[in-house]
């Protein structure tokens, strides 16, 4: 297994107001098909919070206000692991936005939606998103680890930790 200081380290982030939640069907490569928060890599020299802003605005053409710094999902912290692919093991800073410059657009790699917080497409997902994105749109923090099969269609393991307001 990869070292956990060895894994890519990646963003994403949700954008919420009112009682909706952005989320953007990824329209080719990894979790082509999926519903999901906007983010990506963080390229060399870049933080992750810069890296979460650059991949929103990529992706769907706003501009994260970080003026106070977004929400993060604890110390945003979940950890993927896919079996037998460990170059494709990811650490992955979550964070929920309320405040940006631009309307959500579609671009070649994504197309945003608006979803009831409520309601969303758990089908059309990550299957390890319904675990703990309710969470964090709740406003918990929670530090996860997430072992899927080779191409992530099953889950094989998990575990999740609440973690306590800070």
């Amino acid at each position: 297994m990869k070292h956990i200081n060895e894994m890519k380290l990646t963003t994403l982030c949700f954008l919420v107001k009112d009682d909706k939640v952005l989320l953007a069907m990824k329209k080719r490569g990894f979790g082509a098909g999926k519903w999901n928060g906007v983010g990506g890599k963080v390229e060399t020299g870049e933080s992750v919070l810069e890296a979460m802003v650059r991949e929103a605005e990529e992706e769907i053409g706003v501009k994260i206000d970080c003026q106070p710094p977004p929400r993060k999902a604890g110390r945003g912290l979940l950890h993927f692991f896919f079996e037998n692919k460990p170059d494709c093991s990811q650490e992955c800073h979550v964070f929920v936005a309320d405040k940006w410059q631009g309307e959500p657009t579609e671009t070649e790699e994504m197309k945003p939606k608006w979803f009831p917080i409520n309601s969303l497409p758990f089908e059309k997902m990550w299957i390890d998103d319904l675990l703990w994105l309710p969470k964090v749109l709740e406003g918990q923090s929670l530090e996860a680890e997430f072992f899927f099969n080779s191409d992530g269609s099953a889950l094989l393991s998990h575990s999740i930790k609440l973690l306590k307001a800070s």
